[in-house]
């Protein structure tokens, strides 16, 4: 397609600058003092790097009142930071906050190298992650979207004119205006075809509806362990691993929880993170859906962070976002065979109050080792019979454990945090 060809193959020669693929990079956070989220170990960027496939070789810290118009850390801190690109050799830097695209292009004429903002690194990491037709496409949505903002003399490909008889665009349309109105084309169709899917996943959910079948989804705040809480449930195969944003794809199965209750619906979606594109969160809104209309949500929780707390801020702030802020929650802390013997729960399960005062029950567990699944098991049939007194779901096939084959998968990306 001409728009590949035109600008989006120019961003592989540019996806340095884009997505932050160097080799060897050096992270840049800037505090602000009044963002509370900010992160000064920079601990969580670099893991980002290293999803993305990027060494961090160096950690710059900048302290400032606001960003500076035209390099974002100012003159005497970007000198620093070139300073310690050429003693470290890296190929790039990546900042953990957003770039305009004016300060970005300025900031790469500075330094020498390629610039990457921790919106375009998500992005490129998503990018890399999606697996699903759905996820590609929600994906590549959210990459154009960001790069229509990049266009203003990114490239100097984007100076040329083009026009005149027998060639695309009108007589004189500078090759910018082409990129952006073939981008512009391109994300229309792309919502387009997105709304089809919303469509189809509507079906499908008032299919599951007349089914009378329970929806529990797991959310939560990415590398929480999500995929392996639901491996140890219904004995799937998702890909677990330690980092960030491991799997986009959101799967269901089906999950058995006791006779009185048959089968329930188990859906595992992607982790949240802070600052999430907000363009990918609209991107991914169809599959974000599955959060929005579960009857339950399985909170999972890394207890072994020690940013916890924030981490459940941050997935309270994105389900509000997406209209599930008050679909009944059930808390999993997990990795707790992590914790040190002093920080380790008393009992393995208790009650807490989220954000919004609803007070939900929470269970510590070890979805690795399986400590107290068997509790999470025995919690979470509990809340089920509860939640179906309060309002009721059709029995017609509840107890039929083929209502929701085993292997019933949605194979689609989700967001979060933002989570996507």
């Amino acid at each position: 397609m001409a728009l590949a060809s035109s600008v989006l193959n120019s961003s592989s020669t540019a996806s340095a600058a884009q997505a932050g693929r160097a080799t060897r990079a050096v992270l840049v956070g800037v505090d602000f003092g009044k963002d509370a989220g900010f992160d000064a170990t920079l601990d969580e960027l670099a893991l980002l790097a290293q999803s993305a496939g990027d060494e961090p070789v160096a950690r710059v810290v900048a302290r400032r009142k606001a960003p500076d118009a035209a390099l974002f850390v100012g003159v005497g801190k970007a000198d620093e930071i070139r300073t310690l690109v050429q003693s470290t050799g890296a190929q790039g830097v990546i900042f953990d906050q957003a770039l305009s695209p004016a300060q970005q292009r300025n900031l790469e004429r500075h330094l020498g190298v390629s610039v990457a903002d921790r919106t375009g690194l998500i992005l490129d990491i998503f990018a890399a992650r999606a697996q699903s037709h759905e996820g590609k496409l929600q994906v590549e949505l959210a990459r154009l979207q960001y790069l229509a903002t990049r266009l203003v003399r990114r490239w100097s490909h984007l100076e040329r004119q083009s026009g005149g008889i027998g060639l695309r665009g009108g007589p004189g349309e500078a090759q910018i205006e082409l990129d952006r109105r073939m981008i512009g084309e391109r994300i229309k169709s792309l919502k387009e075809r997105l709304q089809k899917v919303k469509r189809q996943r509507g079906t499908q959910r008032k299919a599951r509806e007349r089914r009378g079948t329970f929806r529990i989804s797991l959310v939560g705040y990415t590398n929480a362990g999500k995929s392996t809480l639901f491996n140890a449930l219904v004995k799937a195969r998702v890909l677990a691993a330690d980092q960030l944003f491991a799997t986009l794809d959101t799967t269901t199965r089906a999950l058995w929880l006791a006779e009185d209750l048959g089968t329930v619906s188990l859906s595992d979606t992607v982790g949240f993170i802070r600052d999430l594109p907000h363009k990918l969160v609209e991107a991914f809104q169809a599959t974000l859906q599955e959060a929005a209309d579960a009857d339950l949500l399985l909170h999972v929780v890394d207890a072994s962070s020690p940013s916890w707390r924030e981490q459940c801020d941050e997935v309270e702030r994105v389900l509000d976002e997406i209209g599930a802020a008050d679909v009944p929650q059930l808390m999993v802390c997990n990795k707790c065979d992590l914790l040190e013997p002093s920080r380790r729960p008393r009992q393995a399960a208790d009650w807490f109050e989220r954000a919004n005062g609803q007070r939900a029950r929470r269970v510590f567990v070890s979805a690795t080792s399986g400590e107290n699944i068997d509790v999470l098991r025995d919690v979470l049939a509990d809340t089920v019979r509860e939640r179906l007194k309060a309002e009721p779901v059709s029995p017609s096939s509840a107890h039929d454990p083929r209502s929701l084959p085993a292997d019933a998968g949605l194979s689609i990306p989700s967001h979060r945090s933002h989570h996507v």
